[in-house]
């Protein structure tokens, strides 16, 4: 799975100045706008950077079992004056003395834990909450694959859309000038032309809302790869189901309790609560310390300003708490409760990935069947529109029925182009939430594309 996702960065690290320079009038398709997202997308960024972070947790908790060196070096400029009294003769005189003088210390000290229960504790907490980091950067990366899915899904749906009620905009006027013309001829009616009037009408209004949702979901789009894009790679003709797409529910759910990373991530989070737990109650318990010294002092006094000194130590400390105004118990008692609220998560979590679970999976199941089903209603819904029109011909049917049957067929193909594009996020969630995805699935969901000719 790691090796998976390196070879991924690569790649994107390799193509990703080809895909930026490449302008905005280059066809993009999947694999493309994953890889210029893994360099682009602002959340994805965040996440790379606060793993990087999370990192470093179990670098900061091994340091509390590492020896600590320190070094420390002083010098000073010392005048001093002293007055003494002096018997001479039989007399006292009081003599003033002036000293200049300075002062050099020195020190270097190593500290190394020889047993603390804290510090033990630390250092796993440290490795806990880098794995937790590890897990949350882990579900984030997969959380982009269908953020831009998704996104790139609502782009195409939304240029579908589109394009239906352009065709159906032109059948409306189409139809209009029809009506005209046999109206002219006397074989038509007023109630025919302004009955294809007002359906043109809504048309319009249609097209118009489409071309305002298409470029909301292009900037959306934009906004994820980091450029702006007017042309996608569209569905292919075929559609057929993915291969290993129709295994048993109870694999699946199987395969998500062992590797869905918000799983992992909220047992890790348990994990450093229970740590926490050993920690707090750690200040209850003795700490023993390695202790090596030396110093050197060259006047550092008034009575040694003279004198070179020399000091090498080497010892054990042992520090054993006795009270701590409650702060220990106090401590204890909050990371027990942080404890328990951290085992109701996982909890939780399983819960919600369990229920996640299922429904992309049905959501696969019925997929296919309903994407077979539309299509025979596009197919039915194009041979009823050339009826109807033979009909009216024949004067057995009326215009507004060549209307009706003009505007179900968009709405069958626009069904049906929704059904697809849920079906591959479908298919990706599932795979997401299970926690397996790999790059071939990006890449198998991409193949569903081409450039449009």
């Amino acid at each position: 799975m790691k090796k998976s996702w390196k070879r991924l960065n690569l790649i994107a690290a390799a193509c990703s100045v080809l895909v930026m320079s490449a302008g905005q009038a280059q066809a993009m398709g999947l694999l493309q706008a994953y890889e210029a997202a893994l360099i682009n997308d602002p959340s994805y960024r965040a996440a790379v950077s606060e793993n990087t972070a999370g990192k470093e947790y179990k670098n900061i908790g091994r340091s509390g079992l590492l020896p600590t060196v320190q070094y420390v070096y002083g010098t000073s400029k010392n005048k001093a004056e002293i007055t003494a009294p002096i018997a001479l003769g039989g007399q006292i005189y009081q003599v003033t003395n002036d000293y200049d003088y300075t002062s050099i210390s020195s020190s270097l000290s190593l500290r190394q834990v020889l047993f603390s229960l804290d510090a033990t504790a630390r250092y796993r907490q440290g490795i806990a909450q880098t794995n937790y980091s590890d897990a949350i950067f882990s579900a984030r990366s997969k959380d982009l694959i269908v953020r831009l899915v998704t996104s790139y899904a609502d782009v195409k749906f939304s240029e579908d859309q589109l394009d239906l009620f352009r065709a159906q905009r032109d059948a409306y006027a189409e139809q209009k000038r029809i009506n005209e013309r046999m109206f002219e001829k006397g074989e038509g009616t007023r109630t025919d032309m302004l009955e294809t009037q007002a359906k043109l009408d809504v048309a319009e209004a249609q097209v118009i809302e489409a071309q305002d949702t298409l470029l909301n979901a292009r900037n959306t789009f934009s906004a994820i790869i980091g450029s702006e894009v007017q042309q996608l790679d569209g569905l292919r003709p075929e559609f057929n189901v993915m291969p290993g797409s129709l295994s048993s529910f109870d694999d699946w759910m199987t395969i998500a309790t062992e590797n869905n990373p918000e799983i992992a991530a909220a047992k890790f989070s348990l994990e450093a609560a229970e740590l926490e737990i050993d920690k707090s109650k750690a200040g209850h318990t003795p700490r023993l310390d390695l202790n090596v010294g030396y110093n050197r002092g060259l006047s550092d006094s008034l009575a040694n300003r003279t004198q070179d000194q020399t000091v090498k130590s080497i010892g054990v400390q042992l520090v054993i708490p006795i009270y701590s105004g409650g702060y220990v118990s106090a401590v204890s008692n909050q990371s027990v409760a942080n404890r328990d609220k951290a085992k109701a998560d996982l909890d939780g979590t399983r819960n919600r990935i369990s229920i996640e679970l299922r429904k992309q999976y049905n959501a696969v199941q019925t997929s296919l069947t309903k994407i077979a089903a539309l299509q025979k209603s596009v197919n039915s819904s194009t041979l009823l529109v050339e009826a109807t029109k033979q009909s009216v011909k024949g004067g057995v049917r009326i215009n507004l029925d060549v209307l009706s049957a003009e505007q179900q067929l968009v709405a069958s193909k626009r069904d049906l182009a929704q059904a697809k594009y849920n079906y591959l996020i479908s298919f990706l969630r599932l795979r997401v939430t299970a926690g397996n995805i790999t790059v071939d699935d990006v890449q198998a969901v991409g193949a569903y594309f081409s450039p449009m000719t």
